[in-house]
């Protein structure tokens, strides 16, 4: 069993509000869930109304699977036009 682990840093400068922030973060993640079929939630700047910081999480027996799914992950924020995707860190355990 392998566990990829990877953390998004994302900003959005438009933003005025917390609940505008949590609007795109909450849509963002139910549809990254539903698409790529992993664990993923805000784990820091909750308070911070311009960045937030995702935690994304991957099961599988193939490390070229979790690797193909964070670069498809990857891809998939960079063209969503709601925010800047910032820092990303990619770990894997076995």
């Amino acid at each position: 069993m392998i566990i990829g682990v990877m953390t998004a840093y994302i900003s959005m400068p438009g933003v005025n509000s917390l609940k505008g922030k949590r609007s795109i973060v909450k849509s963002l993640t139910g549809r990254l869930k539903s698409r790529f079929n992993i664990s993923i939630s805000e784990v820091d700047e909750q308070d911070n109304r311009v960045r937030a910081v995702l935690g994304i999480s991957i099961v599988s027996n193939e490390s070229r699977f979790i690797d193909r799914q964070f670069d498809s992950i990857i891809e998939f924020m960079r063209n969503d036009g709601r925010f800047i995707l910032g820092q990303i860190e990619r770990e894997k355990f076995s």
